[in-house]
């Protein structure tokens, strides 16, 4: 019989979705007061693959990927969400939102996001917030379900004079790999029994580099 253990400590990351820099600005403000200090910043990426936030936010928005310093735990997954969810209604103009805050975290085998929405695939967590798993970590990448969003299935595009970021046949992806593999059979795991859950993610912390990686990892099927 397995016994109940507690989980290994997570990365936080969030996807910025915006309209108004300034309503970005204070929300990853609030965010990092909560949540303490990023360590990946992504850049703002035009997102045009879907026009399903133009009635609220106008045709021109912003995706921007960060994520935190601070390992957290899994199970605080729907709490970060409600929050998120108070701070879009914060910065709301006219009952329309300005920025869009899809809260989730990387492990070392999975991309999970918070859902407010039910589908066949999501997790039922509690208070009205679901798991949503929209990557599985294999062969060096994150590899999407037919279900993730638009912008973390497509590959990259080739940028104009030939300078392709797509996800295979690149020197970065290739650095990327040997990196995350060399790390893959060292990375510290430390022994999950007997550990308060407080406790085990501080020991875990030192995982924060090796899961930074996978940040930015996952980013590179960002479009653009």
């Amino acid at each position: 019989m397995a016994l109940p253990e507690p989980p290994e400590a997570v990365k936080w990351i969030v996807g910025v979705l915006w309209a108004d820099a300034a309503a970005r600005d204070e929300a990853l403000r609030r965010l990092r007061g909560a949540w303490g200090p990023t360590d990946h910043d992504g850049v703002d990426r035009r997102f045009d693959v879907t026009a399903y936030y133009e009635p609220e936010m106008g045709a021109a928005h912003w995706r921007r990927i960060v994520s935190f310093a601070r390992l957290m735990r899994p199970d605080q997954l729907a709490s970060a969400k409600l929050f998120t969810n108070e701070v879009e209604a914060s910065l709301a103009r006219a009952g329309c939102r300005s920025v869009n805050l899809d809260v989730g975290y990387l492990d070392h085998g999975k991309l999970v996001l918070a859902s407010a929405k039910a589908a066949a695939q999501k997790i039922y967590l509690g208070e009205g917030i679901y798991a949503d798993m929209i990557g599985r970590y294999r062969d060096g990448r994150y590899q999407p379900f037919d279900w993730t969003f638009p912008d973390f299935r497509r590959p990259l595009r080739r940028r104009p004079g030939g300078d392709s970021r797509a996800l295979s046949r690149t020197a970065p992806r290739r650095r990327a790999l040997t990196t995350l593999r060399s790390r893959g059979t060292a990375r510290p795991r430390r022994p999950l029994q007997v550990l308060p859950a407080g406790l085990l993610v501080g020991m875990q912390q030192e995982n924060a580099p090796y899961l930074l990686d996978r940040v930015r990892v996952a980013e590179r099927r960002m479009t653009r």
